[in-house]
């Protein structure tokens, strides 16, 4: 029996699942690995342990489900995230750690862009914003703040792009990748010169661009070897973990956006049209040549709420994390919408959109002596909601969308659900499949592969399995305190600014 693997490799995990030639899930595997935070702004992984934990991962997985029930794989398919740089020396060998999207250090240089008369083509042309998570912007850093790190590097790469270089030897970037680098051209599908310019560096130092179908890699014979794979193996380079995560969601068209929520978030929609905003609000990054996946993301997802339940959750009794999570969350939905004029910014992170910020931090507003723990838990839950609500809002100024979707870890939890589905007014689907990321990785590798004939033809075959409607109530309730929200997110960039300042002792 033939089977295909997808291995994604994401901000907290690597995640490999095995799918049949139908589609369906056969078993997954997950290893875990951690991030760095050398300095408040600092966001670092290893590229060493992800690739170590990919292998051992994708090992197991092989020796435990696939070759004990005589499975053949005809294909491996990889995803990731987004933003991350690494740079390499001349031998492939990591010079320090990889900086991910969760990284702001380089905030001083992303306003140096924006001053300068280039940034809006820069913008337009490669569809990624002008923020610290930009690989242009953290390489822009390298030459100003590690100039000896930047002279030895002879690639900078992204984490999925090291894998890749570990398991085959050559040095590849799909167009997906690419065009969240702040470096591609999204509309000729090369480096962007003005780009490269503003960046110091030449196209020596970046990979080939191929397409997400590109299966051209061959699998190291010492690999082959090592994990039980025929050299025929076909290696499909894939595409990025929130466009996928967006075909794995079924959606491909127009008048459909998804959510996302896991450690970050996102609002997104597809199309084969470019979304133009002058204020520089949204990303264009591509699917696949010709579709791209528009909107805006948050840094502020779960990862708020996994901060809150280690600093304030209740460990005893030998509660795990998992427990203490939902401890919390029948904590909040024992308080009203609104937690009785509680409000949360949750922008530990710094912020991407709306406000791109980088500077932004969290805050409590409006707590008064009747307030009890739970009121902070339903703010805190809020606040990650309400920033995705004002990303959906301003997208929808742009694209009309009357069904929304959602997916990613905090998909299948109905407190959330519901909560999101009130602010927006809406009704919101889930699909019938878990990990929409491993998902849309597979109906690409299917595509490639010929079983469908196109990426709309995969994308027909999500379904949706339980459907949420909006308390007219709540929803009335909750437009009245984003308007506090939002005013507060904008009002308070002065004072953001100040104390970071503060904490830098400037």
């Amino acid at each position: 029996m033939d089977c295909l693997l997808t291995i994604d490799i994401n901000t907290s995990a690597v995640k490999i699942h095995a799918f049949d030639m139908n589609g369906k899930v056969i078993c997954s595997k997950k290893g875990s690995y951690p991030t760095f935070h050398p300095q408040p702004d600092y966001s670092e992984q290893d590229p060493e342990q992800i690739f170590i934990t990919t292998l051992s991962i994708l090992k197991n997985l092989l020796n435990e489900y696939i070759h004990s029930k005589k499975y053949r794989v005809k294909a491996i398919c990889f995803s990731s995230s987004m933003h991350s740089i690494l740079p390499v020396d001349k031998n492939g060998t990591p010079l320090g750690n990889a900086i991910i999207w969760a990284d702001n250090r380089g905030v001083k240089e992303a306003e140096m862009l924006k001053k300068m008369p280039q940034h809006a083509s820069i913008f337009h042309t490669t569809g990624t914003p002008i923020h610290p998570m930009s690989p242009l912007i953290k390489i822009k850093w390298f030459k100003n703040h590690d100039q000896e790190r930047f002279a030895q590097t002879y690639k900078f790469i992204s984490v999925k792009e090291y894998v890749i270089k570990q398991l085959t030897g050559e040095y590849v970037i799909d167009h997906s990748i690419a065009s969240s680098t702040g470096l591609f051209d999204i509309h000729k599908l090369k480096w962007h010169q003005e780009s490269l310019d503003f960046a110091g560096i030449t196209t020596d130092h970046l990979s080939e661009p191929v397409s997400v179908f590109n299966d051209a890699l061959l699998l190291k014979k010492e690999y082959c070897v090592t994990l039980g794979l025929s050299p025929k193996t076909k290696l499909i380079i894939g595409s990025s973990d929130g466009c996928l995560a967006t075909l794995g969601a079924g959606i491909v068209g127009e008048g459909k956006a998804i959510i996302t929520v896991g450690s970050s978030g996102a609002v997104r929609v597809a199309g084969k049209q470019v979304l133009r905003d002058e204020k520089q609000r949204f990303f264009n990054y591509l699917l696949t040549e010709g579709l791209y996946i528009s909107g805006g993301p948050t840094n502020n997802g779960g990862v708020v709420f996994e901060w809150f339940a280690r600093q304030f959750g209740s460990f005893s009794e030998g509660l795990d994390f998992e427990d203490v999570l939902n401890d919390l969350f029948k904590e909040a939905s024992q308080v009203k919408a609104g937690a009785d004029g509680l409000l949360f910014l949750p922008y530990l992170l710094g912020e991407r959109a709306p406000l791109w910020n980088a500077n932004a931090r969290g805050l409590y507003f409006g707590i008064n002596i009747n307030h009890e723990q739970k009121h902070f838990v339903r703010a805190t839950l809020e606040g990650i909601l309400f920033e995705i609500y004002s990303i959906g809002k301003i997208l929808e100024t742009h694209r009309n969308f009357e069904d929304i979707y959602i997916n990613g870890a905090y998909a299948s939890l109905p407190l959330w659900t519901q909560i999101l589905t009130n602010m927006f007014g809406k009704t919101i689907h889930i699909n019938d499949n878990q990990d929409s990321v491993a998902m849309g990785t597979a109906l690409l590798a299917l595509t490639k592969l010929g079983i469908y004939s196109n990426l709309e033809e995969a994308a027909s075959t999500v379904k949706s399995i339980e459907t949420y409607h909006p308390e007219n109530q709540n929803h009335q309730t909750y437009m009245k305190y984003f308007k506090i929200f939002e005013r507060l997110s904008h009002k308070l960039s002065d004072e953001f600014e100040d104390i970071v300042l503060l904490q830098q002792g400037v």
